[in-house]
This record gives structure tokens, C-alpha cells and sequence, in this order.
């Protein structure tokens, strides 16, 4: 699988049904039938895919809140 293809499916996922990328790559990964761990290759491999994916896991108390400069 290219990692292009990893990614674009998520986006999709996340947008058709209106959840987050977390939930997202959950589905993703039973529709695939692989192990989440399979899935953080991938993860890993996209900086932007994983900057959103520790965003949303930071507003979600799940990860400590880092740094952020003001806008």
C-alpha cells in the first residue's frame, strides 16, 4: 500500500462520515482487518497526518498540551 493511498482513504473517512482522525483510522484499520500498530507505519511516515492526529489527541486531554504560539 502507498502511503498517499493510507492517508487520502482517512481523510475520506474522516469527512463522508463528520469524525475525527483517531476514530477514523480505527475503522480504517478493522476494514483492512489489520492491527492499529500496522497503522502508526503510516502514521508515522506523514508529518501532517500526525501533527493532526496530535492535535486532536491534545484538545481530547488524551496527550499533555504543548507549546502553541498565539495567531
Amino acid at each position: 500500500m502507498i502511503k498517499n493511498n493510507f492517508v487520502e482513504e482517512i481523510e475520506i473517512i474522516c469527512k463522508d462520515k463528520k469524525i475525527q482522525y483517531i476514530d477514523a483510522i480505527v475503522i480504517w484499520c478493522e476494514k483492512n482487518n489489520l492491527e492499529l500498530e500496522n497503522a502508526a507505519y503510516w502514521i508515522k511516515k506523514d508529518p501532517v497526518l500526525k501533527f493532526k492526529i496530535q492535535a486532536e489527541a491534545e484538545n481530547l486531554n488524551f496527550l499533555k498540551k504543548g507549546a502553541k504560539l498565539p495567531i
